[in-house]
């Protein structure tokens, strides 16, 4: 696990870059997990970037990337931009990696998303609870077993309303069974 510094260092090198391009961001994956689940250990950061925005600044994001200590693949990133798929960041001073998801994996979560007061008087936006737990219940469906045992944490700190509007959430997505299924099973069982 990295330091707290590290994360908190890699972050704000990011947020300085997306923040003057004007692009939307938010913070998700296991480190939203330990936010608002269970915490755990994670080797990298996830976070989604509003695909529209990206794709109509992805010459000025590789100019001030250029100008910073990411390392990266321009490539590869207009590449991933064009499909919407995952491209990565390595921080060269932090040896920190982030996973930038140009799409939203659940529509709209973007125009939802929460500040979160990630290190003390520093807050950034992070995914909503409810869609923390869509996108966790999506990657169950891709295989994810870690996952499993994160919803359950999620779920638990929901409020009934929240509860309400996730469960129309994962029905709107065709995962009602699954999510029936993994809140159905013991926290004993994941190791």
């Amino acid at each position: 696990m990295f330091p707290v510094e590290a994360f908190r260092a890699t972050l704000e090198k990011f947020r300085g870059i997306v923040e003057a391009c004007g692009l939307r961001y938010h913070l998700t994956g296991g480190v939203v997990g330990n936010a608002f689940g269970e915490p755990r250990m994670t080797q990298d950061i996830d976070i989604v970037v509003d695909p529209n925005g990206l794709a109509s600044r992805v010459d000025e994001l590789l100019a001030l990337l250029s100008d910073s200590d990411f390392e990266f693949h321009a490539a590869s990133i207009r590449a991933a931009i064009d499909r919407g798929s995952m491209f990565q960041l390595l921080d060269r001073n932090e040896v920190l990696k982030l996973d930038i998801y140009p799409r939203e994996l659940i529509p709209g979560e973007l125009s939802r998303s929460v500040a979160f007061e990630l290190f003390e008087g520093w807050s950034i936006p992070i995914v909503s609870i409810i869609d923390a737990a869509a996108s966790k219940l999506i990657w169950i469906g891709k295989g994810s077993h870690k996952s499993r045992r994160e919803l359950r944490a999620i779920v638990r700190k929901l409020s009934f309303e929240q509860h309400r509007e996730f469960e129309l959430l994962a029905a709107s997505l065709g995962l009602e069974s699954l999510l029936t299924e993994v809140l159905g099973e013991p926290d004993e069982l994941d190791c």
